[in-house]
């Protein structure tokens, strides 16, 4: 076994403790075990004289230690260390021409260190003690498809292109209209066309959604005469339906090229990657990438908790999805929330949603594309608009965690995140679901952080955390699920369940994540219409009619995973999708 102590630096403070990895260490006497680094002003723990006691693991109170064992072959495989005692990356995914690979795991592995390195804008170190040279990595590579592929890329015979995560960012780089930007770019009209940004051409870039900026990454990267394409979470922000544009558009445009995909919702996943390889380990300490094998294997693997390839079981329990759908939760008592037929006109788009409820014990979904209602009616519910016909009958408690979480930071930027969730919910510690969101969300390092220092999924994190611990009677979170990761987004799921079973509460989350919307819902709300126009909803239906309705609206159809009970989006036009849609049944089958 190889033995490997990482110390995360975000969390390390030794100003703030006795120094207590120090003073512990049973074989500390000489001080070169562990010490603090004069330069870092952070712990660094030597992995050649460390004994593997785990007393400073458990004597951290911040919990920033990790010293864990793994298999000696994987101490040759090692790709990338962030300095002494950093995280280490162990292997690269290999791409292949014509083929779209796909990365699924947890956040803070070093998935986008991956696309990094294999863009070429990171040089591995190899996890030595200084820079390594392009040649020393075409070397460690020899005999292997990547080392083919690393020389030709610090030959610079390969031209790379990278979709960034974080699309928020780009107004701060980008300004002027979204004419400047095609024009800068050289983005092609067709794609103008395919994701409907020939209508924002006179918008400034500053005043686009998110789903808008996603599409015009996307489109700029495709643009681009690239021989490697890398697309890092390129669905967040996006309706189901723009989701599978911008698959299909991938596909085609990056066709017979090199092409790499990060992306944490199963369906988009699925549909888009020919392979898909597994990244385990412990976030912010280790990563290790499997061995890849076809998208729907990897998928159910990473499901069912346990990847055989490596023989190594990453969750205690598998995750499973209902195959039949769910009854409606019913009687008038047991109603929770009443309205009757509503209209509400903001001046150029008119929403109209037909009376209904929702009944304790529901966690109701929401679905339906960007700009046709959705936000509007959860804001009419919660009293921030008033419908011009109808009305909303409930004096309940609610929690609403909106859809941009960026304006609570902005306002709240110097304020501590334990503070800020203290000011939100009081003693959030005493709370029954604390433990388990603290514990997957892993809160506790940011806890002394700045609100304004957040990523954009640490702070997603924060503030879903902040209105699932809220005493309230109806939960209402509008895209809970971006940026998250897969197992985040599962806990979300699960604490959504919990909370359900175990008190007289209903939830109604909007999410474009079909995987998990299946996961968590037993009833749904679907929204029609032109967006930006006019929507329309029925209200609130059982999983069956709502599906089958909102798919029909959107042209697509689902199947079901034989092993996992997952949904699996068809290929339009396949035999299965005509099928479906002859009998109506585009959802269940």
């Amino acid at each position: 076994m190889v033995r490997i102590a990482v110390v995360d630096r975000d969390a390390c403070q030794p100003r703030k403790c006795g120094h207590e990895c120090v003073k512990y260490c049973p074989v500390n006497k000489s001080g070169k075990v562990v010490y603090i680094d004069e330069q870092l002003k952070k712990a660094v723990i030597s992995e050649a004289l460390c004994i593997g006691c785990g007393i400073c693991v458990h004597k951290c109170p911040f919990d920033a230690i990790t010293i864990v064992n793994l298999p000696d072959e994987l101490e040759g495989e090692c790709v990338h260390r962030y300095g002494p005692s950093g995280f280490k990356l162990y292997r690269l995914p290999i791409l292949r021409k014509g083929k779209v690979v796909g990365i699924l795991g947890r956040n803070a592995l070093g998935k986008t260190t991956m696309a990094r390195i294999l863009a070429g804008e990171l040089v591995p170190n190899l996890c030595g003690d200084g820079q390594a040279t392009p040649e020393e990595v075409v070397k460690r590579f020899r005999g292997t498809e990547l080392q083919t592929y690393f020389s030709e890329l610090y030959a610079k015979k390969l031209r790379t292109v990278h979709k960034i995560q974080y699309i928020e960012l780009i107004p701060m780089y980008l300004k002027g209209t979204v004419g400047d930007v095609v024009k800068k770019a050289g983005i092609k009209e067709e794609l103008l066309r395919r994701f409907g940004l020939d209508k924002l051409l006179e918008r400034p870039v500053e005043n686009l959604s998110g789903g808008e900026l996603q599409k015009l990454a996307v489109a700029a990267a495709l643009s681009k005469d690239a021989d490697v394409y890398i697309f890092d979470e390129p669905a967040t922000h996006l309706d189901i339906v723009e989701r599978v544009k911008v698959a299909d558009a991938i596909r085609e445009g990056a066709a017979g090229k090199y092409v790499l995909v990060i992306e944490h919702d199963l369906t988009v996943l699925d549909f888009l990657a020919d392979n898909v390889v597994i990244v385990y380990g412990k976030p912010g300490a280790y990563g290790i990438v499997s061995y890849p094998a076809g998208a729907r294997e990897a998928i159910n693997e990473y499901l069912s908790g346990y990847i055989s390839s490596e023989n190594m079981r990453i969750r205690d329990r598998p995750i499973k999805f209902e195959t039949r759908p769910p009854e409606r939760k019913g009687g008038r008592a047991a109603r929770l929330v009443e309205w009757e037929d509503l209209l509400i006109d903001l001046g150029g788009f008119t929403l109209e949603v037909s009376a209904s409820y929702i009944a304790k014990g529901e966690v109701v979904g929401v679905i339906g594309p960007n700009g046709i209602g959705k936000t509007t009616f959860l804001r009419a519910l919660v009293g921030e608009v008033k419908p011009a016909k109808g009305a909303v009958s409930t004096t309940l408690r609610i929690s609403y965690k909106p859809q941009y979480v960026r304006d609570i930071a902005v306002k709240n930027q110097d304020v501590p995140v334990g503070l800020w969730l203290a000011q939100q919910v009081g003693d959030y510690s005493e709370n029954p679901i604390w433990p388990d969101l603290n514990s997957s969300f892993n809160l506790t390092p940011l806890l002394e952080k700045k609100m304004g220092e957040l990523s954009g999924g640490e702070l997603q994190r924060v503030v879903v955390a902040a209105a699932l611990l809220k005493k309230a009677d109806l939960y209402v979170l509008d895209e809970p699920m971006a940026y998250l990761d897969v197992e985040q987004r599962i806990t979300v799921a699960r604490t959504i369940r919990r909370i359900i079973e175990e008190s007289e509460v209903a939830m109604l989350v909007v999410e474009h994540d079909i995987a998990m919307l299946d996961y968590m819902s037993n009833a749904i709300m679907p929204f029609l219409g032109e967006p930006g126009v006019r929507g329309k909803s029925p209200g609130v239906v059982d999983m069956r009619t709502g599906m089958n309705m909102f798919l029909k609206w959107a042209d697509a159809s689902f199947r079901r995973d034989v092993k996992s009970g997952r949904p699996r989006l068809n290929k339009p036009g396949s035999v299965l999708d005509r099928e479906q849609k002859e009998r109506g049944e585009l959802y269940y089958i």
